[in-house]
């Protein structure tokens, strides 16, 4: 039986925005000049100054959270002044999540980031497995696994959701290290095993 890793307090904050420092609010919510030509072909200020947080949060977190309006104040105004937006243009975005997806897909090309994919997942496994034998700790491998996905512009699995199940269950330091790991995450695909996350 697989142990819990994260706290449901702890899942909840690993899919949300989490309070921003002043130094991530320069690095990751500053638009170059090619950011705001992109960004202004959703045309309606409330799509514009969305699909602006959708394009700061991915390289930030190494995903967009579903709720973008719940972005940090301060980010979103920091976006908002830039663009010579109202902050309050963002409120209703992506209560169509289609619009929200169909933005994602498009900032995600800009970007040129990626969904994982089988050579992803490997080279995640085998990146996770080295640090499996440095490390003891679930979480902190979970932490080192997003870090990694991050600098390789993949878009982390949703937490939660049978895509991360699967990704953090697959992961071969769920199935190949240390006994602490082996309990944290099941050797099973989640379809056979699930996981109390």
């Amino acid at each position: 039986m697989a142990t819990r890793v994260f706290s449901d307090e702890e899942l909840e904050g690993l899919r949300s925005f989490p309070a921003i420092g002043k130094d991530e609010l320069i690095r990751y919510f500053t638009l170059t000049p090619a950011d705001e030509v992109f960004l202004r072909k959703f045309r309606r200020a409330q799509n514009v100054l969305g699909a602006a947080v959708q394009l700061s949060a991915l390289p930030w977190l190494g995903f967009v959270p579903d709720d973008v309006p719940a972005a940090p104040p301060a980010a979103v105004g920091r976006l908002a002044r830039q663009l010579g937006l109202a902050v309050a243009d963002l409120a209703g975005y992506g209560e169509r999540e289609q619009t929200r997806t169909d933005h994602l897909k498009e900032i995600v090309e800009y970007l040129g980031w990626k969904q994982p994919k089988a050579i992803e997942h490997k080279e995640l496994d085998e990146f996770l497995l080295a640090r499996a034998m440095e490390h003891d700790s679930p979480s902190l491998l979970f932490r080192l696994g997003c870090e990694y996905l991050r600098s390789a512009k993949v878009i982390r699995p949703g937490v939660g959701g049978a895509s991360f199940k699967c990704w953090w269950e697959g992961s071969a330091p769920a199935r190949c290290g240390p006994p602490s790991l082996r309990q944290a995450a099941c050797v099973s695909r989640c379809e056979r095993c699930p996981v109390p996350f």
